[in-house]
C-alpha cells in the first residue's frame, strides 16, 4: 500500500469507475502482483456475485492511462456478528506496485467506496488487518479509519471442544472433562444437525425475529444465497427440534477474504429460538461445525463479537474462542 512520504499521483490521471467481470483478469495479475499467489477463484466469485447483488456489494476500479491502478471491494452487511445495523466490509484492496510510491490511488479508491456507500444511506465502513501489517495498518489510519469496538475471535478447529452434559443449559460445560469425546459425538448423540437448504429460510426469518424483536427477511435471504453461490464451500447448519428448525448457524470457508492465503472458516451468524433456550443448541451446531471443518482440514473459525456483547462472549469463551492477531477497524461515514 502506500507509503507517507510517497509523492502525489496527479487527479487528472486517475479516473474512478465501477468493477465489473471484465476486469477480472487485470484484477487477478495485479493482486498477484502484491500477493504472490493467485486468488482468482475467490474474485471470480465476488465478481459474479456482485454482478447478480448490486445491492450487496460495492466494487470500485482506478484507472490510470487506460490501465486498472487499482480496485476495491466491499460487500454490504446487516446482521453479521451480531450487528443491528447496515454497514459495509472492505475486504480486498490492491493498488499496482509500479504506483505504490504515488499518495492517491489508494486514498482515491476509499473516498470513491465511502461516497458510494453515503449515497446508499451506509453509516460505517469497517475493514480487519493483521497487527503485524505496519504500513497497511498506517494507509487505513491515514485514510480516516480507527479503531472499532469489536473483537476479532477465533479458534482451531482440531482443539476439541468442552463437554456439555445432558441437554441442560449451555452453561454446563464440563472444563475438566478428559474423556476424549470428539465432535461427532457431541452434536449426534445430542440433537440432530444437517446442513442449511434453502427452504429453511423462512424458519430462519422466524427464529431470527423471535431473537432480536425484527423481521429480517430481506437481509437473511441474502446471507442465505451468500452461503451458496459466494463460499467457496458451504457450511452453514440447522438443528431440528421434533423437526422442526431450533437453530442455525451461517459459516462460510474462503481463500481471499482481507488477503488471507489459506483456507479460514467464518461464522457470520449464529441463533438459537428462544423457546428452545438451554438445550444446548448453539454447542451441538458449533461441534458439528468443527467436524466438517476438520474433515476439509480447513484449520481455524474466525468471528467477530462486539466488546460489549458479553453473553457471547463467555459463550465463546467457553467454546474455546480466543483473540485473534487481527484489528477490527473501521472509518464513519457522515452525512
Amino acid at each position: 500500500m502506500e507509503d507517507s512520504d510517497s509523492t502525489p499521483l496527479q487527479a487528472d490521471r486517475l479516473q474512478l469507475r465501477p468493477l465489473d467481470g471484465q476486469d477480472l483478469d487485470a484484477v487477478v495479475a495485479l493482486d498477484r502482483a502484491l500477493a504472490g499467489h493467485s486468488r482468482r477463484g475467490f474474485f471470480a466469485r465476488r465478481l459474479e456475485h456482485a454482478a447478480r447483488d448490486p445491492g450487496g456489494f460495492v466494487a470500485v476500479a482506478a484507472e490510470r492511462d487506460a490501465g486498472l491502478a487499482g480496485f476495491a471491494l466491499a460487500r454490504i452487511t446487516e446482521g453479521e456478528f451480531g450487528a443491528t445495523s447496515r454497514g459495509a466490509v472492505l475486504d480486498a484492496i490492491g493498488v499496482d506496485p509500479a504506483l505504490a510510491r504515488q499518495r492517491g490511488v489508494g486514498r482515491g479508491l476509499i473516498d470513491g467506496l465511502v461516497a458510494e456507500l453515503h449515497g446508499r444511506g451506509i453509516g460505517e465502513l469497517a475493514t480487519q488487518v493483521d497487527w503485524t501489517e505496519h504500513r497497511l495498518l498506517g494507509f487505513f489510519a491515514r485514510s480516516g479509519f480507527d479503531l472499532a469496538p469489536r473483537i476479532v475471535l477465533a479458534r482451531a478447529s482440531a482443539d476439541r471442544l468442552p463437554v456439555v452434559r445432558g441437554a441442560g443449559s449451555e452453561r454446563d460445560v464440563d472444563h475438566r472433562d478428559t474423556t476424549g469425546d470428539d465432535f461427532q459425538s457431541l452434536a449426534h448423540d445430542r440433537l440432530p444437525v444437517r446442513s442449511m437448504t434453502r427452504e429453511d429460510l423462512a424458519s430462519i426469518i422466524e427464529i431470527d425475529r423471535r431473537i432480536t424483536g425484527r423481521p429480517r427477511p430481506a437481509y437473511l435471504a441474502r446471507k442465505l444465497e451468500e452461503t451458496f453461490t459466494e463460499s467457496a464451500v458451504q457450511m452453514s447448519l440447522v438443528v431440528e427440534i421434533d423437526h422442526h428448525p431450533a437453530g442455525f448457524v451461517m459459516a462460510r470457508v474462503d481463500i481471499g477474504e482481507f488477503g488471507h492465503a489459506e483456507p479460514e472458516a467464518v461464522m457470520d451468524t449464529i441463533g438459537v429460538d428462544p423457546r428452545h433456550g438451554h438445550k444446548g443448541i448453539a454447542t451441538a451446531l458449533l461441534s458439528q461445525l468443527m467436524a466438517n471443518l476438520v474433515a476439509l482440514r480447513t484449520e481455524t473459525l474466525r468471528t467477530e463479537v462486539g466488546w460489549n456483547h458479553f453473553g457471547l462472549m463467555r459463550f465463546l469463551d467457553r467454546m474455546g474462542f480466543g483473540p485473534h492477531r487481527r484489528l477490527a477497524l473501521r472509518r464513519p461515514i457522515h452525512g
